[in-house]
């Protein structure tokens, strides 16, 4: 079986996390500045079978796009450019910051550590992936 990527795309930084290549389970796997994404990527696919990439998508209490979309569809765009040969799914990532501090806080991180914008993302870019995960085990 192949791996399976997340990204939680941000202006500055983009937390990406990575399933075991039996997709068991998902695990951080960095934090890459937003510009260096692209390049970070095809380093990783060099050496890792993927089979697809999800990608957490920004909506609103009401369920409409964020605000953040603006930023993240030119992203989308050059990711399917870049790997048209995987395919990419969008995750509702609603809350996902939000559990990744409070799961840090749970995990016994002290106040420094929870700080840590990169390692927010990581983790938030690990729930994306988990809840894709569930959601397709529960589909089959």
């Amino acid at each position: 079986m192949a791996r399976i990527v997340a990204i939680d795309y941000g202006r500055k930084r983009v937390g990406l996390a990575v399933t075991d290549p039996f997709q068991i389970i998902a695990n951080g796997l960095d934090t890459v500045a937003a510009k260096d994404v692209l390049t970070y990527l095809e380093k990783y696919f060099q050496t890792e079978e993927v089979e697809c990439i999800v990608v957490g998508y920004p909506k609103q209490m009401n369920n409409e796009d964020s605000e953040s979309v603006k930023y993240l569809k030119p992203f989308l765009g050059q990711l399917k450019k870049k790997f048209p040969e995987i395919p990419i799914e969008l995750v509702d990532e609603r809350f996902t910051s939000k559990i990744a501090f409070q799961t840090m806080i749970d995990g016994g991180l002290g106040k420094k550590a929870r700080r840590d914008k990169a390692m927010i993302d990581k983790v938030s870019a690990a729930i994306i992936l988990q809840s894709y995960m569930e959601t397709k085990r529960n589909l089959f």
